[in-house]
């Protein structure tokens, strides 16, 4: 509270949100409420973050309805390598990064970095995996804007 004031509250629920904040409490906050026969307890219920509380010590909050993100995102796209030629001697080939024949050594690229890596001399496109199929066509469509 603004003057320093705390205030007990009933957690019914919490929640993994995305954002700076990872967690929401719905929270139950003590009231009052004015009727013609008087004044009657209440509870008011308000989303929270977890910024706006502070756990009470001992309490076990294992039993509170917990709502958790879905799983993991996914893995991000992969991308290509870029590995020397087998074949000869100061060429490269530029593979999926998935391919059985990217292998370990090869350098990491991202998409515009392949294009630039098939651009040079002696750098061909992997023709068992997405590279000739992706990079070759996407080459194609820029000729002329360079």
């Amino acid at each position: 509270m603004p003057d320093g004031q705390i205030v007990r509250v009933r957690l019914h629920e919490r929640q993994e949100v995305p954002g700076p904040y990872p967690w929401r409490y719905l929270v139950g906050v003590p009231s009052w409420i004015a009727s013609p026969d008087g004044v009657e307890a209440a509870e008011y219920a308000v989303w929270v973050t977890d910024q706006q509380l502070r756990p009470i010590a001992g309490v076990d909050l294992s039993g509170v309805p917990t709502r958790r993100l879905p799983g993991p995102p996914p893995p991000p796209a992969p991308g290509w390598a870029v590995r020397p030629a087998p074949e000869r001697r100061g060429r490269t080939v530029v593979h999926d990064a998935a391919c059985r024949h990217a292998g370990p050594g090869g350098r990491e690229l991202g998409t515009l970095e392949a294009l630039d890596a098939l651009m040079r001399d002696g750098a061909r496109a992997c023709t068992d995996c997405d590279a000739s199929t992706i990079l070759i066509p996407a080459l194609e469509l820029g000729e002329g804007y360079g």
